[in-house]
């Protein structure tokens, strides 16, 4: 049940005045998605099941070894940590080599990776700190396979279905990660630990070969000159800094997260196992929070009728404003159906919110620096999310878990303004123009 983790990303579509206004009646039928883009959602799809698997058990594996509080964030700290060390090195990886290459190196080391996370568990060799060592490994992972995955998209999807790509990517991965990975996650952990890391060895196997058949052809960008890649870090960096749109949603976004993580982190000890409010058993909890999958699949729906009908900022950030709220749920109304409504509306408006400034992103980010920015904002963005998880575990300690939740919500509204207040519609405008004219050929 994240709500803001991507809250930063921002991706290509349609012209503005195409996105953000009234389409004219004489709107050509959109293009088809096309096979590449399918081979690519159907690995995403394999990938984020075993995503799903690994973030939902984890923690549920980690509960069978504590019950500290600190222990169990530290989890959500080891696997959001690689963003803020790599993030940047990362971006600049994919935008100097082959960015299908670099998704398929990195599923593969994720392979391996789950492959010794199976033989401890089946070893009984498993303990909290090789676990916090394997989501942090697995993060490592990520970073790489995320990166190349989101700026693959442009270079397989016609420009004008850009946002409908997104939906469905976003969609597939809530779905995958949530409605079947984490019910998946609490039946494997039945059978057995071992499990639960190695279904999704063997799924991101197959994710591998799917891309390397569906997905031919070379996606290294051309660059305009040789450079070094401290100074491609310097670039991404200062090209975030100095975006009017990117900086706001990034800095915003990065508190968001902050404040999501140190909620998050701690939320299976409000809801899972003996002392619980809800005193949820470990196989049920996945089967609640699928519901969110659900809202995720309706609001993937529903992003290009909304954007056609309604301004493309105003929808985005009443999705975000959304979540303050439903943040505050789960402690007013400690009970399952609350949860399980909360849940699918996070899900709607949280997948319509970050497609649609995924989508935002990359319309005014020109192609040859996606990597870099992508890498640069998710530095910031996600850097902070390690730092959320720790605070989240020593106030959970000190002060409880209520104060976590209600604090997280109270800065998670605060976050929200700095965007709200200084990125309006002409900015985004101006900027999708200047990555227009940067980039020539990104409308082809």
């Amino acid at each position: 049940m994240t709500t803001t983790q991507t809250a930063q990303d921002v991706t290509p579509a349609a012209p503005a005045r195409e996105v953000v206004g009234t389409p004219a009646a004489d709107t050509p039928t959109p293009g088809p998605l096309g096979s590449r883009f399918t081979a690519l959602l159907t690995t995403t799809g394999l990938a984020n099941l075993g995503d799903g698997i690994v973030q939902m058990g984890a923690p549920l594996v980690a509960l069978t070894l504590t019950r500290s509080p600190g222990q169990i964030a530290l989890l959500s700290a080891a696997a959001w940590l690689p963003w803020l060390l790599l993030g940047l090195a990362g971006g600049v990886a994919i935008d100097r080599t082959d960015r299908r290459v670099a998704q398929v190196v990195a599923l593969t080391a994720r392979a391996a990776l789950l492959g010794v996370g199976a033989w401890l568990a089946l070893t009984d060799a498993l303990s909290m700190p090789a676990l916090v060592v394997l989501v942090l490994l697995y993060g490592v992972t990520e970073v790489f396979a995320d990166l190349a995955q989101t700026s693959l998209v442009p270079d397989v999807v016609p420009r004008d279905r850009l946002q409908a790509a997104n939906g469905r990517l976003i969609a597939v991965q809530q779905v995958t990660n949530t409605f079947v990975g984490g019910p998946v996650a609490g039946g494997l952990l039945a059978l057995g630990t071992g499990w639960v890391f190695g279904l999704p060895a063997a799924l991101a196997v197959v994710a591998v070969a799917v891309l390397l058949r569906g997905v031919p052809g070379r996606y290294k960008p051309e660059r305009t000159a040789p450079s070094k890649p401290v100074d491609d870090v310097r670039e991404g960096l200062r090209y975030v800094v100095h975006h009017p749109v990117l900086r706001p949603f990034v800095i915003g976004g990065g508190i968001m997260n902050m404040a999501s993580t140190a909620y998050f982190a701690v939320f299976v000890l409000w809801v899972v196992g003996p002392g619980s409010r809800l005193e949820m058993r470990p196989e049920h909890f996945p089967l609640v929070t699928a519901v969110l999958a659900v809202g995720a699949v309706v609001g993937s729906l529903l992003t290009e009728r909304l954007v056609a009908r309604l301004p493309e900022l105003g929808v985005m950030y009443a999705c975000w404003l959304a979540c303050v709220p439903l943040m505050l749920v789960p402690v007013l109304f400690p009970n399952v159906p609350a949860l399980a409504a909360a849940m699918f509306l996070v899900g709607l408006t949280n997948t319509v919110g970050n497609t649609l400034s995924q989508s935002l992103r990359q319309r005014i980010v020109p192609r040859a620096l996606l990597g870099r920015t992508t890498g640069a904002g998710r530095t910031i963005g996600f850097g902070l999310m390690p730092v959320g998880a720790v605070l989240g575990g020593v106030v959970a300690e000190h002060a409880g878990l209520p104060t976590v939740f209600v604090g997280a919500t109270a800065v998670t509204a605060l976050a929200i303004a700095y965007p709200m207040l200084t990125v309006r519609r002409g900015t985004v405008e101006r900027a999708e123009a200047a990555a227009h004219a940067a980039t020539p050929t990104a409308a082809a």
